[in-house]
């Protein structure tokens, strides 16, 4: 029986490289089609509703909602466009029929803009360009579309494809346009362009069937399974089985069926093939599985996720601190949340180890681990990481490493400090572009493990006006050694409260990361040294009392502002024999071996070796 299209319904996705205004736009397309009451106050970003989002400025989760425009429900992804949760992005894509390609009208095409096209191109979705932040002084949208088609060249696979519709937008002033520098005061142009471009659903006969693309959790509906309906139908109460990865099929009783609209969701007695549902009562489904009827139990291809480039290793916190400041501090309470984590976070891996302590965590970049340390931590987990490195693969019985495109925008008067960082660091240059205003882009292929570590130079270096950019390419060759450009630690070397006398010896030495008053182990690390090797200080060390007054004695002891690392920065920062301590209240750098004359011997045979 031939397929037949659901004209009622469209399904977009929108995708883009980070900071382009993606969510800016879906916000103006929810308060103009008119979901909000008109004294509601909604503000900005509405999309981004977790806090690590709204501080960050980023989308880390994959989000629906819907609208409708002239009677035609018009459902939405938003995806994330940081390339470390591009894992978000492969698996969503899956649910829509087209997509909205946003790219800055200043910036151009991206990294990350060419790995969404490619990932919607591989999928056969129907693109709509948007060409956005039109309204900015230094816009260049004719020059920006050159680059675009540039890209559809070299990605497309079939002649379709080159052909694609294009909108300009101002997401912040709420209006699109089809030519630049005419005038409009909304967005009609869009929805209009959605409705005539992107395709219906196309719906395939027979019993229902769903993938499950993404998981949610309420605390009384338990987990909700969200999917894009691909044939028949399903009610609530319905008899359905789900196929999970080992082709097991396990029988389940559906419980409520929600369909989306705006910011939440609508309970519905039954949806039907082509819209994106939301179901209850699956309790050990997991993203990748198919729930289908028993009377047609057919599995659909699972989703493929890109494999993982970094990893770290998650510990019990075992400072001599560990338990006073975190309300989950054991290694079962933390295998339970890693575990967890998997059901929902599928560019993830997790490997226990030889120690029933640790755990191997594997993932999609820096970013991607460091925001699961940072929610587990606001959660009230206490545990201990490990440096990020590099997985590398052997091929042939050849050592392999990933690689990535990395894109800098910097002034031109930094370009010699940048090449020469990332001389030291195995990158190789691959392009590069001045602007004939003093705007230069620089373009390289680096090795994952040269770029762990690389944002703080990088933003030193240039100021904090440079930007940097990175995507995963492919497994190479290992490209060599990387020299370590970091200086050695100051380390405490006894016990105690921080006080005002130890810390100004100590600041004669290199850089404080403490300050007084701040309870410190031996082993913890409280600077940065001047030299290449750690040195030992006594931060606690007290003047000692006398009877002998002294004209100077009253000056007050000026202590020089500590250098304070967030998580981010710290997980750059530490060394191989370093960790990082984390807790809901605190964030401490330490030595793996805590003891001094313990971790010199241990200095010592490595040197030796």
């Amino acid at each position: 029986m031939e397929n037949y299209q659901r004209t009622d319904i469209r399904n977009i996705a929108i995708i883009a490289h980070v900071d382009h205004g993606k969510t800016s736009l879906v916000d103006v397309m929810l308060k103009q089609s008119r979901i909000f009451r008109e004294n509601q106050h909604v503000g900005e970003l509405i999309m981004d509703r977790n806090t690590l989002e709204r501080e960050k400025g980023i989308t880390i989760l994959a989000k629906n909602t819907a609208i409708t425009y002239r009677g035609v429900k018009i459902n939405i992804i938003d995806t994330p466009g940081h390339a470390d949760f591009s894992g978000e992005v492969e698996r969503v894509l899956n649910m829509a029929d087209g997509c909205l390609l946003v790219i800055d009208s200043i910036d151009g095409p991206m990294p990350q803009t060419r790995f969404v096209l490619k990932e919607a191109m591989q999928k056969k979705l129907k693109p709509i360009v948007v060409i956005n932040k039109i309204d900015r002084e230094t816009a260049r949208p004719e020059i920006v579309l050159g680059l675009v088609q540039d890209l559809f060249l070299e990605l497309a696979t079939t002649e379709e494809q080159l052909d694609f519709p294009v909108v300009y937008t101002s997401a912040r002033e709420g209006y699109a346009v089809n030519t630049p520098g005419t005038k409009s005061t909304d967005l009609i142009p869009l929805f209009e362009c959605i409705l005539d471009k992107i395709p219906p659903p196309s719906i395939a006969q027979g019993e229902f069937q769903m993938l499950i693309s993404n998981l949610d959790y309420d605390t009384h509906k338990g987990r909700i399974a969200i999917g894009r309906i691909q044939r028949g139908k399903i009610c609530s109460h319905d008899r359905v089985v789900n196929i999970d990865s080992q082709n097991k099929a396990h029988p389940f009783e559906v419980g409520q069926v929600f369909t989306f609209m705006g910011l939440g969701k609508q309970e519905v007695e039954c949806a039907e093939a082509g819209e994106i549902v939301a179901i209850t009562g699956l309790e050990n489904a997991s993203i990748g599985d198919t729930v289908t009827s028993p009377l047609q139990p057919e599995a659909l291809p699972r989703i493929e996720i890109g494999e993982p480039t970094v990893r770290m290793t998650f510990g019990v916190n075992t400072s001599p601190f560990g338990g006073r400041e975190g309300k989950f501090c054991t290694s079962r309470q933390l295998r339970e949340r890693l575990f967890r984590e998997l059901e929902t976070n599928i560019g993830l891996r997790v490997e226990e180890t030889d120690s029933p302590d640790s755990f191997l965590i594997s993932g999609r970049g820096e970013l991607h681990l460091s925001i699961l340390v940072e929610t587990m931590r606001r959660e009230g987990y206490e545990f201990e990481i490990s440096k990020p490195e590099a997985i590398t693969k052997d091929i042939n019985g050849k050592v392999y490493e990933p690689v990535e495109t990395l894109t800098i925008d910097v002034r031109e008067d930094f370009v010699g400090e940048v090449t020469e960082l990332l001389g030291k660091r195995q990158a190789r240059m691959t392009d590069m572009h001045n602007d004939g205003e003093g705007n230069v882009r620089l373009e390289y292929n680096i090795p994952t493990r040269g770029l762990i570590g690389f944002r703080n130079s990088f933003l030193t270096a240039t100021r904090g006006t440079g930007v940097l950019n990175s995507q995963f390419l492919d497994f190479q060759p290992w490209c060599g050694e990387i020299e370590q450009s970091r200086t050695g630690a100051l380390v405490a070397a006894e016990a105690g409260l921080s006080c005002t006398y130890g810390l100004n010896n100590s600041q004669e030495r290199g850089i404080l990361m403490i300050d007084a008053n701040v309870p410190v182990y031996e082993g913890m690390i409280v600077g940065l040294h001047a030299r290449g090797l750690d040195l030992a200080v006594n931060v606690c060390k007290q003047k000692k009392m006398t009877n002998i007054r002294s004209s100077t004695s009253d000056i007050a002891i000026k202590l020089v502002p500590p250098m304070k690392l967030s998580l981010e920065q710290s997980m750059d920062f530490i060394a191989e024999d370093e960790l990082v301590e984390v807790t809901p209240k605190s964030i401490r750098l330490r030595k793996k071996i805590l003891d001094t004359e313990m971790r010199l011997r241990a200095r010592k045979r490595t040197e030796s070796n």
